[in-house]
């Protein structure tokens, strides 16, 4: 159910910006997230489906960027890349690892007329 009051949010910082960029329509919401974020978008596209009627942003599009999941090895100290399903450090093997990416949500741009 979060992800309701995070649509309405997202709606008002896009109606917000396209009002201030002289826009009548919003065709497309692209967000950046984390596959630690805990958001799903197939869950916002239908929050906003049904907040957005009858504003600029009606029928807009959700389009999701996927930032990745980063993290700092304790034990051997090299960054690098993971997956939620291998959560080990692909150097060493090691679990002792430090998130520095991967909870990121936020609205990166809009697609409008």
């Amino acid at each position: 159910m979060h992800e309701l009051s995070i649509t309405q949010s997202i709606l008002k910082i896009s109606l917000e910006a396209a009002s201030q960029q002289g826009a009548t329509r919003i065709r497309a919401i692209r967000l950046r997230m984390g596959p630690f974020s805990g958001v799903v978008p197939e869950c916002v596209q239908m929050y906003l489906d049904v907040l957005a009627k009858g504003t600029r942003a009606e029928g807009a599009k959700i389009e999701v960027e996927t930032v990745p999941l980063k993290v700092l090895c304790r034990d051997c100290g090299r960054e690098s890349e993971i997956t939620r399903e291998r959560i080990q450090c692909p150097f060493c093997g090691s679990i002792q690892l430090k998130r520095l990416s991967g909870n990121e949500f936020m609205v990166d741009s809009l697609e409008v007329d």
